[in-house]
């Protein structure tokens, strides 16, 4: 193992080290699915590490359905990372909505969901960057370029997702959108020209992305959440030819999708034939550990995987990605060729720029500790002033759902909210399928921990 695990001990983070030399080892055919790994006190003395640093490894990956653990069995490489990634390249050039819930744009701002701290826009950092754009950007980048987006994007971000979501991707694997709104909407039209017209949805999930699937002209079929994320034998039974998933973070019940379901989803794509789009939602804040790691990179030949800058940066930037299968990547290239011939080069290449530099990093950082904060501020004030409700979904995200006791009106409570200037949403408007315990949809980023605690206290006094 230890020739696997090459360390570099002159740097720190061993165990994030461990942790990316394990994924590569498995991405990579190294170690085959099913192999045993030693135990974690063996390859602790191998690598000459604490037993602490290879536990935090397994458990990391154990949760990204990388490696599976079983009493009695030990720790093994699972079975559903045996992806074909051999496909030929396809032609050169090859956020989610429910981080932009268009639904929630009429709402007041305090304690409205899907709305990050547009305060802290890193202006200086943007500005950098832009102006470096602007100085070394060659005549022929201001053209009619690749629909696709500017290479250099395409490749910085194939080199981000792959270094923080466990990605598997080449530059020519990303299409540059303008947001995930348009990621969904070539996604829809790629699947209509296939000759279909359905798509499972999580359920409950965001109202913006159910409004924006049908007016692209799918029909909903319903797929229950649970505390393990998407109940894919329902999914199985739907007779579905694709399914939209929220795995990192569902919205709104903050669940991350339990390895043994994403083993199951990912069979029942090659075993179907479908297609699983993969909204990493929220995937970037997370705040009691490392995040998992996307789906893409355990199934790149079964999973479109989509995001966007939108909470990470602004809405207003329309920066967004979509990844399709390689075996799709053509039609969907076609679609977005029809759609627009291509987008705003300059931002695309600025951010490029503040990825490349480091600036997307360090302005991810002070947000997620600035959101932590808000967060814990907001479950206080919850505590103090709403004592009798349960709160779920604290451990990621720029949101938490507050249940409510039975028999609750909750869109009557959040329309009185509403009209007191507050704007959470309801727990059953983002459910297709009535039923279910009443509840309210709280977001926190937006405000600062003094008006958030004000904000709640207006709200126990509503409820």
């Amino acid at each position: 193992m230890e020739a696997l695990l090459d360390l570099d001990r002159s740097r720190p983070g061993l165990g994030d080290q461990l942790t990316t030399a394990l994924r590569a080892a498995i991405a990579d055919g190294r170690l085959v699915p099913g192999v045993r790994l030693p135990s974690s006190r063996q390859l602790a003395a191998d690598l000459r590490v604490s037993r602490g640093v290879v536990t935090s490894a397994y458990e990391q990956l154990v949760a990204e359905g990388r490696l599976t653990a079983e009493p009695g069995s030990g720790t093994r490489v699972a079975l559903s990372c045996s992806a074909p990634i051999d496909a030929p390249p396809g032609p050169e050039g090859g956020a989610s909505m429910g981080a932009e819930q268009s639904f929630g744009a009429g709402l007041p701002p305090d304690l409205r969901p899907g709305q990050p701290d547009l305060s802290a826009f890193p202006r200086a950092a943007w500005r950098r960057a832009y102006e470096r754009v602007l100085a070394t950007a060659t005549p022929a980048d201001l053209g009619y370029a690749d629909a696709t987006g500017p290479p250099r994007l395409r490749r910085t971000l194939a080199d981000y997702l792959g270094r923080v979501r466990a990605a598997r991707l080449t530059a020519d694997d990303v299409i540059a959108t303008t947001g995930a709104a348009q990621a969904f909407a070539l996604i829809a039209h790629h699947l209509r020209m296939t000759g279909a017209d359905r798509i499972g949805i999580e359920d409950p999930g965001s109202p913006g992305i159910h409004a924006h699937m049908v007016a692209q002209g799918l029909r909903l079929v319903p797929i229950p959440v649970d505390a393990d994320g998407l109940d894919v034998a329902a999914l199985e039974r739907s007779g579905v030819p694709a399914v939209l998933v929220t795995p990192a973070h569902q919205y709104p019940t903050g669940v991350v999708l339990a390895p043994h379901r994403r083993a199951a989803l990912i069979a029942w794509a090659r075993a179907t034939g479908g297609l699983i789009v993969e909204d990493d939602y929220d995937a970037e804040f997370r705040y009691d550990r490392d995040p998992v790691g996307c789906l893409q990179g355990l199934a790149p030949d079964v999973v479109a995987h989509l995001g966007s800058a939108s909470k990470a940066l602004a809405p207003a930037l329309r920066l967004g990605w979509l990844c399709p299968p390689r075996d799709r990547r053509a039609s969907v290239h076609a679609a977005k060729v029809a759609a627009d011939y291509g987008g705003p080069v300059l931002e695309r290449l600025a951010f490029a720029e503040l990825l490349a530099t480091g600036g997307y990093d360090r302005h991810l950082r002070q947000s997620r500790r600035a959101y932590r904060r808000r967060r814990d501020a907001l479950v206080a004030a919850l505590a103090a002033h709403l004592p009798g409700t349960r709160v779920h979904g604290v451990a990621a995200g720029l949101h938490l759902v507050v249940e409510l006791p039975p028999g609750t009106d909750d869109a009557a409570l959040a329309a009185r909210a509403h009209a007191a200037g507050l704007g959470p949403v309801p727990l059953s408007a983002t459910r297709l399928t009535p039923g279910g315990p009443p509840g309210l949809v709280i977001g926190y980023a937006g405000q600062s921990p003094d008006r958030i605690a004000a904000s709640v206290r207006r709200l126990g006094e509503i409820v």
